[in-house]
């Protein structure tokens, strides 16, 4: 990986618009999720290619999971990159109920 991984402290949560998010550079990277009832559920990540490779994505959803988690939530990995980075962090995973039957649309 190149360049620093982002701190998780450096990640926003904005729940108005349902979105967790990180400004670099003028930028911001975010995960986008939707509650439903006691789930929350992880649609999309996006990181601006000018951003990538800087471990943004995995700080915005290691914050979800621990937001999940400090919230009482089920977790729900709709989102490709959140179900991917989970399954290669099961320690992360192991730390909250993940529902791994509901996939990508």
């Amino acid at each position: 990986m190149t360049g620093d991984p982002a701190p998780i402290r450096d990640v926003v949560l904005r729940v108005a618009e349902h979105r967790f998010v990180i400004e670099r550079d003028g930028q911001l990277a975010e995960l986008v999720y939707e509650r439903d009832g006691d789930r929350l559920v992880l649609e999309h990540t996006g990181v601006p290619t000018e951003l990538e490779r800087r471990g943004l994505g995995s700080a915005l959803v290691q914050a979800a999971v621990r937001w999940a988690v400090a919230e009482g939530l089920t977790v729900v990995p709709r989102c490709p990159f959140a179900r991917w980075w989970l399954r290669r962090h099961p320690d992360v995973a192991a730390s909250a109920r993940v529902d791994w039957t509901t996939r990508t649309r």
